[in-house]
């Protein structure tokens, strides 16, 4: 009797302690570190806000479905829109460098997940208002994002598994781009407002890490020690350039038009002159599907595009 009496009033006093481990709840928030510190974000939000369109993109592709995507719809790749619509994410149009708080406060997120190098402390403290704002800090190649949205989703093996599969495609048409056109020289030629600009070979960056890093193509001579992204260039200049193939991107952004300078360039004598013009190796070649659109999806697409053009 004595020690059912004592059972009892240790199970009174204990209260929760007694149940079972299974009924306890799972904490509703969690901590995770961004680039301006620690984060408490839900542990199961309902109304995720990615303000990049980049890596809502990648997130969907490790298992992570974002219902709410911040887009610039004029330069936006066309894949894309079909891609969220598949997936319900709701697109939410903003205007290209500028804040857009009213419209994300509209939105009522409960989390942001946004860029670290595209906010500064400013507004990282006006959209921390507005809901936990989480921003990434890592790189602005694939291999070094990807994994770090895994981690921040608990989608490290689905994060793995999508890198390796993208690394097999890059391999796959390096392997095919390299049969077709060996040291052939490729140049990007980006066709602006006010000037003209040539792809260099930055590590990391947008077009220049795939073709001449990843892919491995040979860049015309003239340009071999340009390390920058993209460097102004005058049309006087591009007979000097070794280019086999060209690839020409007439430049989107919003409210803005690169026209003239299109017309200008298929009119120069300098441009009709280049070896590749009068071969016909030149392709156009969109921002928003190399540069807008790098990611899971987008890339191997860009691949694809490349095999079309110049495996023949």
């Amino acid at each position: 009797a004595l020690a059912l009496v004592a059972c009892s009033s240790t199970n009174k006093e204990s209260g929760n302690e007694a149940k079972d481990p299974k009924e306890k709840s799972d904490p509703t928030t969690r901590v995770v570190k961004d680039a301006y510190g620690d984060v408490t974000i839900p542990t199961e939000p309902k109304n995720i806000l990615v303000l990049s369109s980049n890596y809502a993109e990648n997130l969907i592709e490790i298992g992570v479905t974002p219902q709410m995507v911040t887009v610039v719809e004029e330069i936006e790749p066309e894949y894309r829109f079909k891609l969220f619509d598949d997936n319900h994410v709701k697109i939410i149009p903003t205007v290209q460098y500028e804040d857009n708080l009213e419209v994300i406060l509209q939105a009522a997120p409960d989390v942001i997940i946004a860029q670290g190098a595209a906010i500064d402390a400013k507004k990282y403290d006006a959209l921390s208002k507005i809901a936990p704002t989480v921003a990434v800090e890592a790189g602005v190649a694939i291999d070094e994002y990807v994994p770090v949205l895994g981690e921040l989703f608990n989608k490290e093996k689905e994060a793995e598994l999508a890198l390796q599969k993208y690394r097999d495609k890059i391999a796959d048409t390096k392997e095919k781009l390299h049969q077709a056109i060996g040291d052939e020289k490729i140049l990007v030629l980006r066709v602006e407002q006010n000037q003209y600009r040539v792809l260099g070979t930055e590590k990391g960056s947008p077009g220049s890490d795939m073709l001449y890093t990843q892919l491995g193509l040979s860049i015309p001579t003239k340009l071999k020690d340009h390390h920058d992204w993209f460097t102004p260039i005058s049309l006087e200049v591009l007979p000097e350039i070794d280019a086999d193939h060209i690839f020409v991107e007439q430049r989107q952004m919003q409210n803005y038009s690169s026209e003239q300078s299109m017309k200008d360039l298929e009119n120069s004598p300098m441009w009709q002159g280049m070896d590749a013009v009068k071969a016909g190796n030149v392709y156009p070649l969109k921002t928003a599907d190399y540069v807008v659109g790098e990611g899971l999806v987008g890339s191997p697409l860009f691949l694809d595009y490349l095999v079309e053009r110049l495996v023949r």
